[in-house]
């Protein structure tokens, strides 16, 4: 890697970082030049605009998510197997990769929600091609497979437990959060993985 890529992975880690505690609005250029130890002009040489450094910042968490989250998983078989694994690993992005701020992905979503434009519309279409593959491997969790509306509400569910742990453990500072989404997940797909006659 030369030298400008790894100056510019840097200051898109630290303004991801800065964002998923602070907001990625009220990150400044300034508060990243400090971090990374660069003057403001030197980071207009890695990126055009501010609004440029937020859209990268957001690319690059979406893409470390997926490589985190979902890629180990998907050595696993469709279904349980590989939708353990991505609960798991999910669990340990936001508690441990991202232990200082919780999951960046959670702080993007409250702040972008309702600010139109390009980086909003990003993280919108990786939300959902996530939200996609889950949903087939809730689909596949039984034969024959669950209805899209079945599988939709258990990736809704799947993903509260993850929203309830760091709203439980962050927040509320409940030391037993972590084993609570943990049971109520493998609760989830017994439940999900029964016929609906059984």
């Amino acid at each position: 890697m030369r030298k400008g890529e790894a100056t510019r992975g840097r200051i898109i880690d630290s303004a991801a970082r800065l964002a998923a505690v602070r907001g990625l609005t009220a990150v400044s250029l300034g508060d990243v030049a400090e971090v990374v130890g660069l003057s403001k002009s030197g980071l207009f040489k890695h990126f055009e605009s501010k609004d440029d450094m937020r859209m990268a910042v957001v690319e690059t968490v979406m893409e470390r998510f997926g490589e985190f989250v979902w890629k180990p998983a998907e050595t696993r078989p469709p279904g349980r197997g590989r939708l353990e694994a991505v609960f798991e690993r999910w669990l340990h992005w936001c508690e441990s990769e991202w232990a200082e701020s919780g999951c960046p992905i959670m702080q993007l979503t409250i702040e972008l929600d309702d600010q139109p434009g390009p980086t909003r519309d990003y993280l919108h279409k990786g939300l959902g091609v996530f939200r996609g593959a889950l949903v087939r491997e809730f689909q596949a969790l039984r034969d024959p497979p669950l209805t899209e509306a079945e599988a939709k509400a258990a990736y809704f569910q799947m993903r509260s437990f993850i929203l309830g742990l760091s709203e439980a453990r962050r927040m509320m500072g409940d030391a037993d959060a972590e084993r609570s989404a943990r049971a109520a997940f493998e609760a989830l797909l017994d439940r999900t993985a029964r016929p609906a006659d059984a």
